[in-house]
C-alpha cells in the first residue's frame, strides 16, 4: 500500500536509504534531513513494514526533484518503485510544476517514465547548492534526467 510517510516511518526510511547508500547505489540522507522533508516522502507499506520510499522536493517555481527512491531488494520487480514514481509525478502535475528531475545512478528505470538525460550544467544553481555539500562532490557519477510535464 502506498501512503504518505509518518514520523514513525523515519527510522525505517533512513535504514532503507542507508543500505543503498552504503552500496554506492544512491546518496545518503541523514535522519534530520528526512524529518525536515517528511511531508515530501511517500512509503510503500507491506503489512506495517516500510519496503519502499521516495520523495518529491519543489526546487523552484517550475521544477521539482524526485529523490531518495529506494525499494527493498525483496520487493523489487513487484511495482513498488513504479507506483512511487508515478504518484510523485502526479503530485508534481497537481503542483503545476513544468518539469521534474532525478539525479540517479540507474537511468534506465526512469527512462521508462519518459525521463531523458540532460547535462548537469543545464540545471539551475539551486540544484548545485545541495551538490556542493555532498561528500561525493564533484565526482558523484550520478546522471541528471528530466521529465517535461
Amino acid at each position: 500500500m502506498l501512503r504518505q510517510a509518518r514520523v514513525t516511518d523515519v527510522p525505517a526510511i533512513h535504514r532503507l536509504i542507508s543500505r543503498f547508500a552504503d552500496k554506492d547505489l544512491m546518496l545518503p540522507r541523514s535522519r534530520s534531513r528526512i524529518y525536515e522533508m517528511l511531508r515530501d516522502f511517500l512509503v510503500e507499506d507491506d503489512e506495517g513494514a516500510v519496503v519502499g520510499t521516495g520523495a518529491l522536493k519543489v526546487l523552484w517555481e517550475d521544477l521539482g526533484e524526485i529523490c531518495s527512491l529506494a525499494v527493498e531488494e525483496t520487493h523489487q520487480g513487484a511495482g513498488a518503485g513504479s507506483r512511487i514514481v508515478e504518484n510523485l509525478i502526479s503530485q508534481a502535475i497537481l503542483l503545476e510544476l513544468k518539469r521534474v528531475l532525478v539525479l540517479t545512478y540507474i537511468p534506465g528505470f526512469f527512462k521508462r517514465f519518459g525521463f531523458y538525460e540532460v547535462d548537469k550544467s543545464e540545471l539551475p544553481h539551486k540544484v548545485w547548492m545541495e551538490c556542493v555539500n555532498c561528500p561525493k562532490f564533484p565526482d558523484c557519477g550520478e546522471l541528471a534526467l528530466v521529465k517535461d510535464l
